[in-house]
């Protein structure tokens, strides 16, 4: 899939509020320290689409890009670690919630996993639940320019094997670098297909 346009169209904290359209929507979350919007403005070739920041936890709203004026690109708040306060906490975890509990458009959710690290129990709980709210959801292996390739054969394989002690077969995932670009293409492929589905 080629980029052609990539818009920025609002941010909010109520699902209801969200765009209304029939387009599909993906959906991107993960750890509030796992390089999100970095792989965001890899995958789109914008240097400034979505704000990074050295601080975790930046991303503190629901935020709908349009690309290609077909489908949208859905930036949810980080989990855990962000440095915010418990109440703040609360209310990010209620719209996040209601945003795959409420939202008739998204189509998948991607899953962003600091490859360097051993699964983490807020990630394998938070797919869970994905999981018993009947949400698709694929991994998005990050940072993979860290480590040697070895090291993300067995780290991938690792993670896998954790998950298949829960579920019957484990989600497609992808191994990513924003500092290299690693990925983008085979990401892209994908919502592309899903999307040739769609129409």
């Amino acid at each position: 899939m080629r980029i052609t346009s990539a818009e920025f169209v609002i941010s909010n904290q109520e699902v209801s509020k969200c765009p209304q359209h029939k387009m599909p929507e993906y959906a991107f979350i993960g750890r509030s320290n796992v390089g999100k919007s970095s792989l965001i403005n890899m995958l789109m070739e914008r240097k400034q689409l979505a704000k990074t920041s050295g601080r975790p936890g930046k991303t503190q709203l629901i935020n709908h890009f349009l690309i290609n004026a077909n489908w949208y690109l859905v930036d949810l708040p980080g989990y855990g670690y962000a440095r915010v306060s418990k109440s703040a906490k609360k209310i990010f975890q209620k719209f996040i919630t209601n945003y795959f509990d409420k939202r008739k458009q998204l189509v998948s959710a991607f899953v962003l996993i600091d490859i360097r690290h051993k699964p983490q129990p807020i990630d394998m709980e938070f797919q869970t639940w994905l999981g018993e709210n009947h949400i698709p959801f694929a991994l998005v292996f990050t940072k993979a320019d860290k480590l040697k390739a070895e090291e993300i054969t067995r780290n991938v394989t690792a993670y896998q094997a954790e998950l298949l002690q829960t579920w019957e077969t484990c989600p497609p995932h992808f191994i990513t670098s924003a500092a290299h670009g690693t990925g983008r293409e085979e990401l892209l492929e994908y919502i592309h297909q899903i999307n040739e589905t769609l129409s």
